[in-house]
């Protein structure tokens, strides 16, 4: 019986995550982790090694179907990937200042609120509107944008795919294909950092939870971006605004639950 709850929790929390991943560029962490807490009873600390160790390859083979599809800013998603990593730790050490506070709740709300967005105002930036904007502006954004984003990321310690969702549609204007693109190719990075930080701190998780949850994100991940970069962009926004919604209405179930 253990087995089957291992295999069906793993299942569920692998299908949620890399359809999060694949259609939203969401982090792997804020489905995995609650879902391995609530029902395997794994260590919170674990549980997020195991969610972002899942997330490197999900986020990778998404990351190189959208390249394959032409969706994917490699030079600026650079510039942004090392602002990002700079300033998680900048963001993390400030935190580490300031008296515990659970903030978790933030990224999980935002999730519900960005699902939302997608399906009452899709975005439907082009790739013709992306091509206005200059390149030595696209690098000044890209850094600045990676600093918030890197900041709120290590202050908080979740949100990382949903921010970096909102600022490349919101404020920098990036089509919705080539913003997910770009954020799971940012993602592939920053999630092996912290999966390899987090077990050589706390040593190697179980290993058939940790092998399942990779398989079956990965799968689900590489079924939602081929499908992401087949559709139509506003049906692109419905799917992703309804993935998003259900997963944040799932995860402050868990919350609840725990």
């Amino acid at each position: 019986m253990e087995t089957l709850l291992i295999v069906l929790v793993t299942f569920f929390a692998g299908m949620g995550a890399g359809l999060g991943t694949g259609f939203a560029g969401m982090s792997a962490a804020a489905v995995i982790s609650p879902m391995l807490i609530t029902f395997l009873g794994i260590d919170p600390y674990m549980a997020v090694g195991i969610a972002l160790s899942s997330d490197v390859l999900a986020s990778a083979v998404s990351a190189y179907t959208y390249h394959k599809n032409k969706n994917l800013d490699i030079k600026n998603g650079l510039i942004m990937m090392a602002s990002v990593l700079v300033f998680t730790v900048v963001g993390s050490y400030a935190a580490s200042l300031l008296p515990s506070a659970t903030m978790g709740g933030f990224s999980v709300f935002m999730t519900f609120l960005l699902g939302i967005k997608f399906i009452v105002r899709p975005v439907m930036n082009t790739k013709e509107s992306m091509a206005k904007t200059s390149a030595k502006k696209r690098v000044v954004q890209s850094v600045i944008c990676g600093i918030i984003i890197g900041f709120i990321c290590g202050f908080i310690g979740a949100g990382g795919g949903m921010m970096m969702l909102l600022i490349l549609t919101g404020v920098m204007g990036y089509e919705l294909k080539t913003a997910v693109g770009t954020s799971v190719f940012i993602m592939t990075f920053t999630a092996l950092t912290g999966a390899v930080s987090h077990f050589t701190i706390g040593g190697i998780p179980d290993i058939l939870v940790w092998v399942l949850c990779i398989v079956f994100t990965l799968i689900w991940a590489r079924i939602a971006a081929v499908f992401a970069n087949k559709a139509k962009p506003k049906t692109l926004n419905r799917a992703t605004g309804i993935v998003l919604v259900v997963l944040g209405v799932i995860i402050m179930g868990f919350q609840f639950l725990h």
